[in-house]
């Protein structure tokens, strides 16, 4: 099993691979009657960076692949076969554009990291090499915020892989601000879909997408909360965009005036019948 930590020296940060430790995710229902929103556009500029070596097409996924956050949708983060945690050792050391809070993937041997400076990367697993660095827009500094933790504030969730699309998809909050929806090629780093994630009508500013996104029956679960602090009208939401990135938006919004923000790291888990299981969180 594996897991990342994010050293900062010097405002400069450095990939680790260690562990992964189990985390549970609490009974929460996934029905919905709130009205559906529509595909709102947002045009922000992307960048992907790719080396001059062409990589080798990603069309499938391996046992030791980690395609979602604790390798699952149960959230199980089991991996037959694991290394002897007591031997471990550092291979490589990689320099990224801001700090790491989202479980870095691994398809077909290539470490997928997103950071908080609203990238991702696609790494080799072996050497650490980049394969591509695809920007997706500008990051929200802490001071524009009523309060929080994190700054600047960019992709914090942990990413979902989906073998049939070979789409990564991630969530970026971006200045304006809004939660932006992603969909990168696993091979080259480019953005094939791209959409606002907000449910309509709601304060964008106290809500954060800490959770980790889920995949299920071709659609891809967001889940919200609030910043640290608990400032502002924030209400926890559940969010579901088609992996084509069609169609309106399903969303579901926690039955409180306020707070129930669905926090949890490990997102969203689904059983075999596609139940969602969510944790909330109400004072």
């Amino acid at each position: 099993m594996i897991r990342t930590r994010l050293l900062a020296w010097s405002s400069t940060y450095i990939l680790l691979i260690s562990l992964i430790a189990l985390v549970g995710c609490s009974p929460f229902p996934s029905n919905s009657d709130a009205p559906a929103t529509p595909i709102t556009p947002l045009a922000l500029p992307s960048r992907t960076t790719t080396p001059t070596t062409p990589s080798t097409p990603t069309t499938s996924t391996s046992s030791a692949d980690w395609t979602t956050y604790h390798r699952d949708n149960a959230r199980t983060g089991y991996l037959p076969n694991a290394p002897d945690p007591h031997q471990l050792t550092r291979n490589w050391n990689m320099h990224l554009d801001g700090a790491v809070y989202a479980e870095p993937l691994v398809v077909n041997g290539h470490v997928i990291v997103a950071t908080e400076g609203d990238s991702l990367y696609s790494l080799d697993a072996r050497t650490g090499q980049v394969q591509w660095n695809t920007n997706v827009g500008v990051p929200v500094p802490l001071s524009s915020l009523p309060c929080g933790n994190i700054d600047p504030l960019g992709i914090t969730g942990t990413p979902v892989y989906d073998p049939a699309t070979r789409l990564i998809f991630a969530v970026a909050e971006v200045r304006g601000p809004a939660h932006v929806l992603v969909g990168i090629d696993v091979n080259t780093g480019q953005v094939r879909v791209r959409r606002v994630a907000d449910p309509a009508g709601i304060e964008v500013t106290p809500h954060q997408q800490r959770a980790a996104l889920a995949l299920s029956g071709g659609m891809v679960y967001i889940a919200y909360g609030g910043l640290d602090g608990d400032c502002g009208n924030y209400h926890g939401w559940v969010v579901a965009s088609r992996t084509d990135g069609q169609g309106p938006l399903l969303t579901y919004q926690v039955p409180t005036p306020r707070e129930g923000g669905i926090w949890a790291a490990s997102g969203p888990a689904i059983d075999a019948n596609g139940h969602h299981l969510c944790r909330r969180r109400q004072w």
